[in-house]
């Protein structure tokens, strides 16, 4: 009797267990909700269950539907807290009402304070600020649809760190909203580095406008084939990488070494083609001599060099100080105490590339830095040797997060319908091969992303792509061009949305500018127009256009910062051929000398990096790359 009785409650309490109320990520301690909104929240339960949500005193009950589903709306609240939030036997305790914001796109608004922490260093070192919640999303994806909830995640406060590998652009616009608002500010990153936009887009979407895109989704809808597709791939890396160590003259014969004698390698600068070869694949070896005086021997220090492509080993006499796996990365690698003696010591980079040669990247700091701040120059001069010299990888052409619709399943629809203040867009890097498309997409991206969340006025500001790879004297069909055109437009067409303009933040050499804070200090003035002062006036706009034989006059809205020349202008005739223009500035106005005798487009900054620019508001807020049309 007594084992029938301890079965019969076993099952009673395996019954009440799997009863539970289960809450999404959103929904833990340290969360912040929006202020001044209704506040839905919602969760699984046995079908039938009554779940009750207590809030500030106030019970709201609801059952759960017939799937296990159930939502309440909290009403508006004012900002404030701590409070604690209950939801049946669930305590949520130090949640926040202020103002929540959601940071998407790809790797530039990944890119983390570890990062951009060299541009910003004192002033993350003394800042922390109980009031500012971040909340990462981890990567997922997922192929046949939307999913109800997202990896395993907290909400963090922002201190260094918490944010040491959280976005930059999310850490800053958490700072700046809150100096400006002094509320609790929320900040939910759900972003992804090389993805496209088509991966952020709802199946439905892509259905109705994008058939091949919809059905190229369709097609990796077989997890068994996507999982061999992924082994299969991993294998040929693993067997490429295999080969290469075991063929490699570099780790047989000790060129890591301290005492190793390099003498008989080729002396390169570290900006030429250190392979003398057109493409080089597989292990690649530079060597230099790095002399340290008596006072910093034994010393740690910070080994930077710069950015490499694609892939580094990095040592010195003989010990591996850091490795990194693909180009972006600054490589800041920790020398121990111990290791730098007196006198001459080996430093020496082991390149490996899957495709083109390896090469040291411009205007990167290449230097040791040791603690007491004495620097030491790392030489241009290295030498150089082939190490185990490859044929390409065998591979499947293949990454299942840039799949339309992957992300939005897994990463963005499980969100909604969290009530948000404002969303971050910054992202158009890997549609620059498609740019003219790319207007299109973006408009459907927040018309879709404010009717899932059910908010048709949620404010978007959307960051242009800053400037990019070498400038040029000279005009250019520029495929980065054309996306910063589809966004401006896309803004423009676009309802309580606003363009953070970024063309004069980039970086020749580097895909990942570093001045994040600038640019969340523009995205910040976005959001001020959008919900808190409407006559704010953000970047320079032409608002009319008057020819007149080779002369064009634009007006804009604003008067210009300052008076005289401007760079960057172009103009065509009816050939469409551009041609650079003189142009001068007049308060609200820009004169145009076209260099065509009868002008029918005009366009500003239209290169991957147009260089010079220098239209500015008196605001010091840079006018937009365009291009329009002016004839008749």
């Amino acid at each position: 009797m007594k084992k029938v009785i301890f079965i019969l409650l076993a099952l009673v309490v395996a019954f009440v267990a799997e009863a539970k109320v289960v809450l999404p990520q959103l929904f833990q301690s340290g969360m912040v909700l929006q202020r001044g909104k209704a506040l839905p929240v919602w969760g699984k339960a046995d079908a039938g269950e009554t779940v009750a949500v207590t809030f500030k005193k106030k019970t709201y009950e609801t059952v759960a539907d017939a799937d296990g589903r159930w939502s309440v709306t909290l009403p508006k609240q004012k900002a404030g807290g701590p409070f604690e939030l209950k939801v049946n036997d669930i305590v949520i305790s130090d949640v926040l009402i202020g103002d929540v914001w959601l940071c998407s796109g790809q790797s530039n608004i990944d890119v983390t304070i570890e990062r951009v922490y060299p541009q910003y260093t004192t002033e993350i070192d003394n800042y922390s600020n109980d009031e500012i919640r971040l909340f990462r999303v981890q990567t997922d994806t997922d192929t046949h649809g939307p999913k109800w909830d997202i990896k395993k995640t907290k909400w963090v406060t922002a201190n260094k760190e918490n944010a040491w590998l959280f976005s930059a652009v999310g850490y800053f616009l958490g700072r700046e909203m809150h100096k400006k608002n002094g509320v609790p500010q929320g900040i939910i990153v759900n972003s992804l580095g090389g993805t496209p936009i088509q991966a952020w887009l709802s199946a439905d979407s892509l259905n109705r406008h994008y058939p091949n895109d919809y059905r190229q989704t369709q097609f990796y809808q077989d997890d068994n084939m996507v999982r061999t597709i992924q082994r299969g791939n991993q294998l040929a890396s693993n067997r490429w990488q295999k080969v290469m160590d075991d063929t490699d003259p570099g780790l047989k014969d000790g060129y890591t070494a301290a005492d190793y004698d390099d003498s008989h390698w080729a002396v390169k600068n570290q900006y030429d083609n250190i392979t003398g070869k057109r493409q080089y694949m597989g292990s690649f070896w530079v060597r230099q001599t790095v002399n340290v005086d008596a006072a910093h021997a034994g010393k740690p220090a910070r080994l930077l060099v710069g950015t490499l492509f694609d892939a580094d080993y990095t040592y010195i006499n003989g010990k591996e100080v850091g490795r990194t796996y693909y180009q972006y990365p600054p490589r800041r690698y920790n020398i121990p105490a111990g290791l730098l003696k007196e006198g001459a010591n080996a430093l020496t980079v082991r390149f490996v590339t899957k495709g083109g040669n390896p090469h040291f990247i411009k205007d990167k700091p290449y230097k040791i830095i040791f603690e007491d701040g004495k620097e030491l120059p790392l030489s241009e001069e290295w030498r150089v040797h082939e190490g185990a010299g490859m044929l390409p990888c065998p591979q499947v052409n293949f990454n299942l997060q840039n799949l339309p619709s992957v992300l939005y399943n897994a990463m963005l629809y499980p969100l909604a319908p969290y009530s948000l203040s404002g969303v971050v867009w910054y992202q158009g890097e890997s549609n620059t091969g498609d740019g003219y498309g790319y207007q299109k997409m973006l408009s459907q991206l927040m018309s879709g992303w404010r009717q899932l969340w059910q908010m048709p006025d949620l404010p978007f500001v959307v960051v242009q792509l800053a400037n990019y790879m070498a400038a040029s004297d000279k005009p250019q069909d520029s495929g980065w061009s054309q996306v910063r055109e589809a966004q401006r437009l896309a803004v423009k067409e676009t309802d309580n949305a606003a363009l953070a303009v970024a063309i004069d933040l980039g970086e020749a050499v580097d895909i990942h500018p570093l001045r994040k804070w600038e640019v969340t200090q523009r995205v910040a003035m976005g959001f001020d127009k959008l919900l808190w002062n409407k006559k704010l006036m953000l970047y320079p706009e032409v608002v009319d256009v008057n020819v007149s034989g080779s002369d064009v006059v634009l007006q804009l809205d604003q008067p210009l910062r300052e008076n005289g020349k401007l760079y960057e202008f172009e103009t065509a005739g009816s050939d469409g051929r551009f041609a650079n223009a003189e142009a001068i500035a007049e308060g609200d106005k820009i004169m145009i000398k076209s260099a065509v005798a009868t002008p029918t487009k005009v366009r500003y900054a239209w290169k991957n990096n147009p260089a010079r620019v220098n239209a500015y508001s008196k605001a010091g807020l840079p006018m937009s790359p365009f291009e329009m049309n002016i004839g008749k």
